[in-house]
């Protein structure tokens, strides 16, 4: 999985974060914190438990074991607790220093209000936090934007590496798939008056930054599951070692040899059985799952979201803005016979001069680097502009008599009759062969007369194509839905590559396919930026929004993508995968890694009274105070070193589920099985030069 662009990763172990983090390891000591953490309860009452016999030993000089002894075990089930206190707030520090650069990012601003929404109505300067939703508000180049909203007119450059840390600037316009803005971006160029959409508090930033920071984090249903898993794991043990006691107390009376295993060699029993790996990650690997999400420009609103991700089965992809860049572009003049390319470019351009749709100013554009066509002033020319309305589906201009029209091929046919002329046959063939292609043609009149076709395309986003066919080697079934006719679909579909597509859907019809796949047991991941993909995302099981998108779209989400790359779910999949094959890993490796530990502390703690079980001691452990001491060592140690593990997550790599649970079984469950024997070995040896 790689970084986007524009978020680089940041070093696992910051000065700052590791301080702060050291610090928040003894504040989350507190026992009702702690016992939202069934295992790592355990080990804090054990320490303090041991600490207290240490103590007794101590002021009376009659402790059950050494009291150096005890103070040794109890200092390492200490360290065990703060280390696994450690690794979670070194996941929270991550996020907490994320929200702290998006609290930077607010500011509270003057904003121009308006009376009307439109740039000349009258303005009322006030404080952004006075804003409420439904206000509207005049933003200008250099000008912060003061909340959340909808563009009702303009287009301008806006920064938002506020937001997304990409730097390059973006275009924000009203009309469109990218009509959204985020309180707290900066206008670079023109202006926009922006309606907006929500009140203070509950703006996009806000939300970022109680998502970011954990606040609103909850525990996903398998972080849940896997939770009672190590509780019951946890009372099992403990109901088993408590037995220890009476048993070991009768077999000594019952043999008449050895003594009673103490109650400080119990409790490092107890701690070394119950699964306190897994126990001391699980938080950070979910906290982690979000922060890594975040790093890749994701907001996730929930852990739930995350972890459905990994099991996503398929796909469903809006063309316009997802696949497509949202605008279509003139790629070529085709002229009807006997008229000239660069006539037909002038008449196009001349019609499109005030025209501000995207297609409008990409056919001046395109005029002028053919043919050198330079943009005139239309109102010294005494020209007027005709605007495109859904009645007449064409827009034009009238200029010393003459009557220039570009719009869909039945009204500018229906145009041309009217004044008199003939649609030839050739654009007419033209046309049908371009809307086959799935391109859009827009034809150009002057009065009576066609002069052509202008080649409107639809732009598939570079490298989607590669990016899907990874999809496919994950196992995801790719989707493309357009309201468009079927030959344009197919066109797109086949250019794009996706694996299916379905043309003419209605936002109904989205619904009702999404409901279909999911009935037959698919979970169904969606991106989508407009508001007539809102019901289909609140539907989804993953519904990623594109941040360029129209509010009602962020909102039906349950991920916002910052950099409105509809693949970027190819990361999202793989993210949530990763948190999965985290978890069960280290949760593999956790119980495996247990059993090395029952032929450290087993023959210490009864070998006195069965000498036969001193066979069990196949590491060579010189006495039982070390053994005991090395065994609870390594299980304080091992924590601290799967951190790094537990935050970057298990690499993922697109293949087979059963490929990966073999693959990680073998290096998890096995290498947890037999790590712990040298090491466990090594602290031994090191206890025994030290005089253990």
């Amino acid at each position: 999985m790689r970084a986007e662009a524009g978020t680089p990763r940041r070093p696992l172990f910051e000065k700052a974060l590791v301080r702060r983090a050291i610090g928040d390891s003894f504040r989350k000591l507190d026992p009702r914190r702690m016992a939202r953490n069934p295992v790592m309860f355990v080990v804090e009452v054990g320490s303090a438990f041991t600490t207290a016999l240490f103590l007794h030993a101590w002021l009376t000089g009659a402790g059950e074991a050494a009291p150096w002894f005890t103070l040794a075990v109890s200092l390492w089930l200490w360290f065990t607790v703060l280390f696994a206190n450690f690794a979670e707030a070194m996941a929270e520090g991550r996020g907490k220093a994320q929200a702290d650069a998006l609290r930077r990012a607010r500011k509270d601003v003057v904003a121009r209000k308006l009376a009307e929404p439109r740039r000349d109505a009258k303005v009322e300067e006030t404080a952004s936090a006075s804003l409420r939703k439904g206000d509207v508000v005049l933003v200008e180049a250099g000008d912060l934007v003061p909340g959340d909203g909808e563009i009702v007119e303009g287009v301008a450059s806006v920064d938002e590496s506020a937001i997304t840390g990409e730097s390059a600037p973006v275009i924000r316009e009203s009309g469109g798939d990218r009509s959204a803005v985020t309180g707290g971006t900066k206008v670079l160029s023109d202006w926009l008056v922006v309606r907006i959409t929500a009140d203070p508090g509950s703006t996009f930033l806000d939300r970022m930054i109680a998502l970011v920071e954990g606040a609103r984090r909850q525990k996903t249903p398998n972080e849940i599951a896997l939770g009672i898993l190590l509780a019951s794991l946890t009372i099992i043990f403990l109901v088993a070692t408590v037995t220890l006691l009476a048993y070991s107390t009768y077999a000594v009376s019952a043999t008449g040899r050895g003594t009673p295993v103490s109650m400080t060699v119990l409790v490092a029993l107890l701690v070394c059985l119950i699964p306190t790996t897994i126990g001391g990650l699980l938080s950070a690997i979910g906290i982690a799952g979000m922060d890594r999400m975040v790093q890749a420009n994701v907001l996730a609103m929930s852990g739930r979201a995350v972890e459905a991700a990994g099991d996503v089965s398929v796909l469903l992809l809006d063309k316009t803005g997802t696949i497509t860049l949202g605008n279509r572009e003139a790629v070529a003049f085709l002229p009807a016979p006997g008229v000239r390319e660069e006539e037909l470019a002038d008449a196009a351009q001349l019609s499109s001069l005030a025209d501000e749709t995207p297609e409008g100013r990409s056919i001046v554009v395109l005029a002028k680097d053919r043919f050198q066509l330079r943009g005139r002033d239309m109102k010294a020319l005494g020209a007027h502009f005709v605007p495109f309305s859904a009645q007449t589906r064409m827009s034009g201009v009238d200029l010393d008599g003459r009557r220039v029209r570009k719009g869909a091929a039945e009204a500018i046919e229906r145009f041309v009759r009217e004044q008199g002329g003939v649609l030839p046959a050739e654009a007419r063939d033209r046309v049908d062969d371009l809307a086959r292609q799935g391109a859009t043609p827009l034809l150009v009149a002057d009065g009576p007369r066609t002069l052509g076709v202008v080649h409107l395309k639809d732009i598939v986003k570079g490298g989607i194509r590669e990016r899907f066919a990874e999809l496919r080697k994950a196992g995801i079934r790719t989707v493309m839905i357009t309201g468009d006719n079927p030959q344009t679909a197919a066109a797109i579909a086949a250019e794009a590559g996706v694996d299916d597509f379905l043309a003419e859907v209605t936002p109904e019809k989205k619904l009702e396919v999404i409901r279909k796949y999911q009935q037959e047991g698919h979970l169904v991941a969606m991106t989508g930026d407009g508001t007539n993909d809102a019901p289909a995302l609140a539907q989804a099981d993953v519904a990623v929004a594109m941040n360029t998108g129209t509010q009602a779209a962020k909102e039906a989400g349950n991920m916002v993508d910052l950099d409105s790359n509809p693949t970027k779910l190819l990361d999202v999949v793989a993210i949530g995968k990763q948190m999965l094959m985290t978890r069960g890993s280290l949760t593999t490796f956790s119980i495996a890694n247990d059993v090395s530990k029952y032929f450290a502390i087993i023959p210490a703690a009864f070998a006195s009274t069965y000498p036969e079980l001193q066979a069990l001691n196949v590491m060579g452990l010189h006495s039982p105070q070390s053994a005991i001491l090395a065994a609870v060592i390594f299980n304080a140690l091992i924590i601290i070193a799967l951190i790094p593990l537990a935050l970057r997550g298990v690499r993922y790599r697109p293949a087979p589920a059963p490929k990966v649970l073999r693959r990680n079984l073998l290096i998890y469950g096995l290498g947890g099985l037999l790590l712990p024997f040298p090491f466990i070995k090594l602290i031994d040896l090191a206890l025994g030069a030290l005089g253990v």
